[in-house]
């Protein structure tokens, strides 16, 4: 995994937004908080994209959403994507604005 993360970063793409307006998207720093996971770098990928986790939480419950169906998944699909963009949304302010 160590080599597919490595080989990861020569093909990430820049953040058009940075450097067209010179400032990050909200979405900046999230290829490289995939590239440290699976680096195992947990901890890391965190502090990179602090939504990382809850991501990959909201993908995985829809892609087992899409075989087996849940009871309350429409509930469930709301609740993680309000968390997503609450934590996107405040970790964005806190990086904009704290820096």
């Amino acid at each position: 995994m160590l080599i597919l993360a490595k080989g990861l970063e020569d093909y990430m793409l820049p953040c058009l937004n940075k450097q067209l307006l010179g400032f990050d998207c909200m979405g900046c720093g999230l290829q490289r908080s995939v590239a440290l996971i699976l680096n195992g770098q947990l901890i890391d990928a965190f502090f990179m994209y602090p939504a990382i986790y809850t991501l990959i939480a909201f993908f995985g419950f829809l892609i087992v959403n899409s075989f087996k169906n849940f009871k309350h998944s429409n509930k469930i699909i709301i609740i993680l994507a309000l968390a997503n963009v609450l934590i996107i949304v405040i970790s964005y302010l806190i990086k904009l604005y704290l820096k």
